[in-house]
């Protein structure tokens, strides 16, 4: 079967082919309504994945304070029930029982729902490899800190996180990859995102092949932008000579 790629210049409504194949506001075109559910795919992984960075982060520090058993219990905790909940289960718990159980969310809208779903499934995630990045650090890098006379918090913010960061950079690039794809899951809550374009959009004009060849283009191009910018970061936060030895850096 030939492709036909005019199927993205059609107008939404009446079908006909639009020359320069962008529509007017209107009367958008399928390739309109393609690049505005990759803004949206774009604001729910990107949004979810700083709460999943600030999240994780806090889950993965407090499952090595020393000391603190009831915080490594919860976290730990945590971990293990956002990490083996299914993702699509999660999404329809924020969206259908969460709003029953607590009755202020139910104002909440989908956007919302979904990314606070897909942010705490992928901070479980991210938690492990701060934990695993803590851990990797030699012991004594903790004992120079508390020599300093640092507390705590101080010598985990200036002594352990950078270079814990440091060796987690690449783990952390693919669940950034990762994000854009569990972004999907989206479609199930009416997010017009790109995989609800690509069921609509596939179904309306009878050429779904092309309609979703284009939409993994974009989700190509959006995982390779966040590839190439954490290996710019990483890059630019290497450490010449650093590797790191030993365990227990967070114990």
């Amino acid at each position: 079967m030939a492709m036909d790629w005019k199927v993205f210049c059609q107008d939404t409504l009446s079908g006909d082919v639009v020359a320069g194949c962008f529509g007017t506001g209107r009367d958008p075109t399928y390739l309109n309504w393609m690049f505005s559910a990759w803004g949206w795919t774009i604001g729910v992984s990107l949004t979810a994945l700083v709460i999943a960075l600030l999240v994780g982060s806090i889950i993965g520090v407090i499952r090595t304070l020393p000391d603190n058993p009831w915080l490594v219990r919860f976290g730990n905790a945590w971990v293990e029930l956002f990490r083996n909940i299914p993702l699509l289960v999660q999404v329809f718990l924020w969206y259908h029982v969460v709003p029953a159980l607590i009755p202020a969310m139910r104002d909440f809208p989908p956007f919302i729902l979904v990314v606070l779903a897909l942010g705490l499934f992928t901070s479980a995630r991210i938690a492990e490899q701060v934990r695993s990045g803590i851990q990797a650090l030699p012991k004594g890098q903790r004992y120079a800190g508390m020599a300093m006379g640092f507390t705590t918090p101080q010598y985990y913010r200036y002594v352990i996180l950078p270079m814990a960061y440091r060796i987690i950079i690449p783990p952390l690039t693919s669940e950034s990859m990762n994000i854009f794809k569990n972004s999907a899951v989206a479609f199930a809550v009416s997010v017009p995102e790109l995989t609800q374009f690509a069921l609509q959009a596939g179904e309306e004009t009878s050429r779904p092949i092309e309609i979703y060849l284009g939409v993994t283009v974009l989700y190509v191009i959006s995982a390779m932008i966040i590839n190439r910018i954490m290996a710019y970061v990483e890059k630019r936060a290497r450490v010449p000579g650093f590797v790191a030895a030993g365990t227990g850096g967070g114990h």
